[in-house]
């Protein structure tokens, strides 16, 4: 079985930090806005090196995509900076008039996503938003998991023309993917071969399902685990050609189970192939205040909630 390492514990929100970092040198249509949190997001070096490219526009997000959607047709490519319950929840009408419905080339950056939020509570953190942005038309949507990869897709989604939402967190979590890495937008990424079930992962929970899949390993149990990093477009093909192989599937999401990653596997699978599905994400409910990893073992969302998933999942075939 293909084992990966962790190179350091690192926050993916500082990946996007050092992807804006480097699009500020190599690409002067790259402009960046943010909504008063600047630290959070990471983006002081942008605006230390490119002042006149960076526009803080205060707690007012709603004006922010107004005026990221403005820019766009003067040629600016503008990435948004805040919170991920800000970036969608509190914005959503001006992303849908005034970004998805006129294909705006907006690039809407949300940090601090999901429970991992931690102390902050249910009030800051967000499980509806890869709901609410993939139902969006025309908007790509992207989870990543390490700051390697995030550091990647902010890099590539500035080549990609058409509004964005690309996901991360707060927290320090494990860095494993290649650095320098070409990421490929709508292309999942498979870690490990399996026969005996499939781990369809995203965000956070990639890591806790590769140590998932080593513990089931030692069971007996051999899993295949794939990075869906991009949510929509979904890559069907690769979610379709293991399952013809493991006949059951896993889906692992920091996100409620309605509309989320498994809700759109599930989409796939019933259109192609049915098969048993085991759903590891929050159940309908809002988060709590907590730290991190309390708050990630309370609503079941780790290496042992996968585990258990895919044991229970096996079972069904």
């Amino acid at each position: 079985m293909k084992t990966y390492t962790n190179t350091g514990n690192k926050d993916t929100r500082s990946g996007f930090g050092a992807g804006l970092t480097e699009l500020g040198k190599t690409n002067e249509n790259v402009v960046a806005l943010c909504a008063d949190l600047i630290g959070s997001l990471k983006m002081d070096a942008f605006k230390a090196n490119h002042p006149e490219r960076f526009f803080q526009v205060g707690i007012a997000e709603a004006n922010m995509m107004g005026l990221a959607a403005g820019m766009t047709i003067g040629g600016k490519i503008p990435f948004t900076g805040t919170f991920a319950n800000f970036s969608t929840g509190r914005v959503y009408d001006q992303i849908r008039q005034s970004i998805a419905y006129s294909d705006k080339n907006v690039k809407i950056c949300a940090s601090h996503a999901g429970i991992t939020l931690g102390e902050d509570g249910a009030t800051h953190q967000i499980l509806e938003d890869i709901g609410l942005m993939k139902m969006l038309p025309g908007m790509t949507v992207i989870n990543t998991c390490d700051f390697n990869q995030t550091k990647a897709a902010t890099l590539a989604i500035a080549d990609h023309h058409g509004p964005v939402y690309l996901r991360f967190g707060r927290p320090k979590v494990a860095n494993f993917t290649p650095e320098n890495q070409t990421f490929e937008i709508g292309k999942a990424v498979k870690l490990t071969e399996g026969n005996d079930v499939t781990i369809v992962a995203t965000g956070h929970l990639v890591w806790e399902a590769l140590e998932a899949a080593k513990a089931l390993n030692d069971k007996g149990i051999s899993a295949e685990v794939i990075n869906i990093h991009t949510i929509k477009p979904l890559d069907d093909k690769a979610i379709i050609d293991s399952v013809k192989k493991t006949g059951c599937i896993v889906t692992a999401e920091e996100h409620n189970y309605l509309g989320g990653l498994g809700e759109s596997v599930s989409r796939v699978l019933s259109q192609h192939l049915p098969t048993p599905q085991e759903f590891v994400a929050t159940r309908d409910t809002f988060g709590e205040s907590g730290t991190p990893a309390q708050l990630l073992e309370k609503y079941g969302l780790n290496s042992a909630a996968i585990i258990k998933a895919a044991q229970t999942v096996t079972k069904r075939k």
